[in-house]
């Protein structure tokens, strides 16, 4: 959707209190829907905003499902009729800012059933398993700092999709100054990583050849001029480099590879888990040296 700030709708209703060191809330918006808020002077950081509006068009950007979501408008009189959605210091309660705040629809209305942890024998309900590997991926890429979360909508037919949420911890974290580490992007059970084949992770990168950096760049210019810290945006302009070099794609794909290839040998959170390794990245009938050849020619490599 357009981000502008006559997109924004006003929060008009106070439902609950959510878990999450940004203290969000879940409320009802003008527009009818309910939406995860988060608001601009949260407790984490001042990139949060920035981190989850630019964070969630970088994955609908890169085919990974996430939340709706729009600029939200909180008002004075809302914040003193509703003090239970302050937030909560060690110091007290304190109120927090009016103006436009940051909205993720929220999931599982209609009667639909969300779910936040599945077993491993409800893996093969899930629509797209090979969306989890691109959010690693991404993540990677964006220097996401936290567990990748994601939640599952089950459909009338009883398969799930998968949504990926809370992007607060991308771009060096809520400050923009945490250092990445590979392993803290992953999502918590690794055995959701089990089934891909050659093909999907070659259409993987065949997505990231096509992925408009300078049109994303454009559309995350249109958010408010005070969710734009530098250190997010720089962050966010090093995950578009390193996801625009081929080579670099390709390295990481392997080295997710062969993460999970050796927790599936030596964690016992694989016990009991027909587990098998994924096959490479490369197709068999292409070489290492042919396959440079190939990128090198290749019109995202110009």
């Amino acid at each position: 959707m357009p981000i502008s700030r006559k997109d924004s709708a006003f929060v008009t209703r106070f439902i609950r209190n959510l878990r999450g060191g940004s203290q969000p809330i879940l409320a009802e918006a003008s527009d009818g829907f309910q939406y995860v808020v988060k608001f601009a002077d949260n407790l984490q950081g001042p990139n949060v905003l920035f981190n989850e509006s630019a964070g969630s068009e970088l994955y609908r950007a890169c085919g990974v499902p996430v939340p709706e979501w729009r600029p939200l408008r909180v008002s004075d009189s809302f914040l003193d009729e509703n003090p239970d959605c302050w937030m909560q210091t060690p110091e007290g309660h304190r109120r927090p800012t009016s103006g436009l705040c940051f909205g993720s629809r929220h999931l599982g209305g209609k009667g639909k059933r969300v779910l936040e942890i599945l077993p491993s024998s409800s893996f093969s309900r899930v629509r797209d398993l090979t969306s989890f590997w691109m959010a690693w991926l991404v993540d990677v890429c964006a220097e996401h700092c936290d567990n990748r979360q994601a939640v599952f909508e089950e459909d009338s037919d009883g398969w799930l999709n998968a949504y990926f949420i809370d992007q607060g911890h991308l771009f060096g974290g809520p400050k923009g100054e945490l250092k990445k580490n590979f392993h803290a992007s992953r999502y918590l059970d690794p055995r959701i990583y089990g089934q891909v084949t050659s093909e999907t992770l070659w259409n993987i990168q065949n997505v990231l050849w096509a992925l408009d950096a300078d049109s994303l760049l454009k559309t995350v210019e249109a958010l408010p001029a005070d969710w734009k810290q530098a250190s997010a945006r720089d962050g966010l302009e090093r995950c578009l480099q390193r996801l625009t070099k081929p080579l670099l794609v390709q390295n990481i794909l392997e080295t997710i590879i062969d993460d999970i290839e050796r927790r599936a040998a030596t964690e016992t959170d694989f016990r009991g888990y027909d587990w098998k390794p994924p096959a490479r990245v490369l197709r068999a009938e292409v070489s290492g040296s042919e396959l440079v050849c190939h990128l090198a020619h290749h019109p995202a490599c110009a």
